[in-house]
């Protein structure tokens, strides 16, 4: 029996949790196609803001990498967008003319964000936050600009002025209400709120209507409805979000404010459905993952013909940091009429509870800077949990008042921990007995609690502890190396050694990985410490690595790729250039653009054309895209500047040509200065090198992306020599201690600098890493020439391909 066509249209969260759950529920049922606007997997939209406030990155944020598509048989088409659903052929077409038939077709194109209609509003210097574009453009307006306007005091504004805070930006935000967070606040709690951000360095214009952005090119300032203004360089507009619903209008489905769907998400035309923030109801369009995810799990059963229950709208509640402040909020939080409140208000300690109550009934909770009770709360408004027995005060008192009593103790099996994916505490306490899930990396693999936000994971910590009794270890608690074991990274390093495993499937059926595939978290790790620990004889597995490492070159938005040969020290030659200005007008390259670490990037090539363009080039890869040595940038030293005291290129070139191509946890970049003017920015580098008279000072740690540190001052040395043996030995020793991921100033600050300088000034261990590290340079080799010889890794690579990027 063939498998029908199932088409999703938009790859964000609802509808990929769709899919999630029909694989779960029937994985044989569909051949299933899915199409994304952004070049991108599927991410974690929730979590923009910490990427933007640099606690984390992209790749962090990503819940489903490319080989998931692949290992689903699920083919994917990125920045495409479709244009047109034909319903009596039943074909989507793309904005590029991809034709793709189906049975069964879920539009989930989720919501774009509102535009003040107003003079300026496309000026550049403006933009919204909603994806990965967005935060980008805020990192890099950071750097060149200094005062930010965010237009919108909900909770989306607020956390991006919290993260342009972060990159060092004045912000200011404007809002048109008087109360921040005014459709989850009331004015106390929202007072309260404003006050604490505040204190962080946050400015506030309230009850401000913004009427015109003003500016040449750029925007310079805003101009308000009271004849005052703002001056600024950046202006995020968060003003709230619309359903995107102009494919479905221009198909003829039923619209309202999103797509009207019925109770089990199917729209008013034959096999097609909508869910997440398009879709519409009962009247209500969600915004948040809650209701969403609630929504995949019905749609699912029913795309797959499985007897459901039929969704019947959700009750929302949020409960979140905003910027450090613990903020909860649920139902019908305004009293009036039959509502009526009780309060706590604790000004000195800034703690304030509300719970409203309609008759016998708790239909609605404010929490501000304590928000334990929020689980419990939640639950009886969901419930709509009879309250006549209960004195109502203790329902803002902690569980067990000083007895220190679980919240988590009290709850029901039924009752949800994870909001925003839907598990409650029976099905947690299941895992753990069942599946043997003994940390909360562990409960996010089983059951996907704490995936989403994260906010769940105190109370599920405190149920691991509950539920396994004595059995509980603290130490299990550590960070594992993902949620697929309940080993650390230096245990399961240990096991590697100790066992003599060579391969990752050994590795995680030997450690009893609790998934027999591993995820994208561990595999490229894996892959790295294996290779790490056995330079000799393991063999890469270019399968677990990421996208671009695979493909030995940077993916770009628009799906084409980013060159980048390698150039010794930023030193070139004319035939070098040539040979890149012929690749360049031969292959159309759409930029040609010099990088800050002094190497030439070719941008716009197509995926098929790369090894070509390799062979012509005759360079080595500059592996911009490698967790291993990017660069050595240098300036001219003392061979053309009248102030250099060292010969800084050629230093440059032999620590480049020393460290090329050996893997390290995260990429590590390097500069030579000739002289303390530190011309090549040594002090913002992984290891860097400044000319002194009568020596060398070596600086590291250094970072200069959205996490800046400055470098720390490791040692002085007198020769040339003398610095290439210390940051050879600096480098092994961070292969072998660092954690995947993880960038050297992380690192350094973990291991401690002085503990970090005892090493290196023991001359057995300097000697004794270099010869570890030599052993690793030997089986090294140039991966472009090694593609461009073998005829079957180019088929596999670039033509053979499942997922279409």
């Amino acid at each position: 029996m063939s498998k029908k066509k199932l088409v999703l249209i938009g790859n964000g969260m609802a509808g990929v949790k769709t899919i999630e759950e029909i694989l779960h529920v029937s994985k044989s049922s569909f051949e299933i196609t899915i199409i994304g606007e952004e070049p991108y997997p599927n991410y974690n939209r929730i979590l923009l803001s910490k990427v933007l406030q640099g606690d984390t990155t992209v790749d962090d944020i990503t819940l489903n990498d490319w080989s998931w598509y692949e290992e689903n048989d699920i083919q994917l088409f990125v920045n495409e967008k479709v244009v047109g659903i034909d319903i009596n052929t039943k074909v989507v077409t793309t904005n590029i003319g991809t034709a793709i038939p189906y049975d069964e077709l879920i539009i989930a194109t989720g919501s774009k964000p509102f535009i003040l209609p107003i003079p300026g509003s496309d000026k550049e210097g403006v933009t919204t936050f909603r994806d990965i574009k967005d935060t980008d453009e805020m990192v890099n307006a950071s750097k060149n600009y200094s005062r930010a306007a965010v237009i919108g005091g909900g909770l989306l504004g607020l956390e991006a002025a919290r993260g342009l805070l972060n990159l060092g930006m004045e912000v200011t935000v404007v809002h048109l209400g008087n109360n921040l967070m005014d459709r989850q606040l009331d004015a106390t709690a929202a007072s309260l709120l404003k006050t604490d951000l505040e204190r962080q360095g946050m400015k506030f214009l309230l009850e401000k209507n913004t009427t015109e952005i003003i500016g040449e090119n750029r925007v310079e300032y805003l101009k308000f409805a009271d004849g005052d203004e703002l001056a600024c360089d950046l202006v995020v507009m968060a003003v709230g979000i619309k359903p995107n619903i102009e494919l479905a209008h221009k198909t003829g489905l039923n619209t309202n404010r999103g797509i009207i769907v019925n109770d089990y998400l199917q729209t008013s035309i034959p096999h097609i459905y909508a869910v997440g923030e398009c879709a519409e109801h009962d009247g209500i369009a969600y915004g948040l993952v809650a209701p969403l995810f609630e929504q995949a799990k019905v749609l699912a059963k029913a795309i797959c013909g499985l007897e459901s229950s039929p969704y019947e709208g959700s009750v929302v509640s949020t409960q979140l940091k905003v910027s450090g402040v613990e903020v909860f909020s649920a139902g019908e939080f305004i009293e009036g009429g039959e509502k009526k409140a009780l309060r706590i208000y604790d000004e000195q300690d800034g703690l304030y509870k509300k719970v409203v109550f309609k008759g016998k009934k708790i239909v609605g909770a404010v929490l501000f800077g304590d928000s334990r009770e929020g689980t419990r709360l939640f639950s009886m408004i969901k419930k709509q949990a009879d309250i006549s027995d209960t004195v109502k005060v203790s329902l803002l008192q902690p569980v067990g008042g000083d007895t220190g009593e679980s919240i988590v103790a009290s709850m029901e099996a039924d009752e949800v921990i994870c909001g925003c994916n839907g598990v409650s505490k029976g099905s947690i306490v299941q895992a753990i007995h069942e599946q043997g899930c003994n940390s909360v990396e562990g409960i996010k693999a089983c059951t996907s609690a704490s995936r989403s936000c994260g906010g769940c994971k105190s109370l599920i910590s405190e149920l691991l502890e509950i539920t396994l009794g004595d059995n509980f270890d603290p130490a299990t608690q550590k960070e594992t190396l993902c949620g697929c074991t309940s080993l650390s990274r230096d245990e399961v390093i240990e096991a590697i050694r100790e066992k003599q495993l060579m391969h990752t499937r050994e590795v995680m059926n030997v450690l009893e990985w609790t998934t027999s595939d591993g995820c994208s978290k561990c595999r490229p790790a894996l892959n790295y410490y294996l290779g790490m620990i056995h330079p000799l004889e393991y063999e890469d597995e270019s399968e677990s690595r990421y996208v671009n490492e695979r493909l030995h070159a940077n993916i770009q938005k628009d799906g084409s790729f980013g060159v980048v040969p390698r150039m010794y020290g930023g030193v070139t030659n004319s035939d070098q250039l040539r040979k890149i200005a012929d690749v360049a007008d031969k292959y159309n390259a759409k930029l040609l653009k010099v990088t800050g670490g002094q190497r030439i990037d070719i941008f716009g090539i197509e995926k098929e054309d790369l090894p070509k363009v390799w062979e012509e080039l005759d360079m080595p890869s500059g592996y911009a895209y490698g967790k291993t040595l990017r660069t050595v940038k240098t300036c001219v030293g003392e061979t053309f500047c009248r102030f250099g005291t060292q010969d800084s290129m050629s230093l440059g070139i032999a620590l480049e040509k020393r460290l090329e191509r050996v893997g390290s946890p995260h990429k590590f970049k390097m500069a030579v200065s000739a002289c303390p003017r530190n011309c090549a920015e040594s002090g913002i580098k992984d290891f860097g090198i400044v000319g002194v008279e009568g020596g060398f000072e070596m600086y590291v740690g250094g970072n200069g992306g959205t996490h800046l540190r400055a470098a720390d001052l490791l040692g002085k040395v007198k020769t040339a020599e003398e610095v290439i043996e210390y940051a050879s030995a600096y480098f092994q020793y961070y292969r072998e201690t660092g954690v995947y991921l993880e960038r050297t100033s992380k690192w350094l600050e973990r291991m401690g600098l002085e503990n970090i300088r005892v090493v290196m000034e023991n001359p057995k261990e300097r000697k004794e890493l270099n010869e570890r590290l030599n052993i690793a340079v030997t089986v090294q080799e140039d991966p472009w020439k090694k593609i461009i010889g073998n005829e079957k890794i180019k088929n596999e690579l670039f033509e053979k391909v499942t997922v279409q990027q």
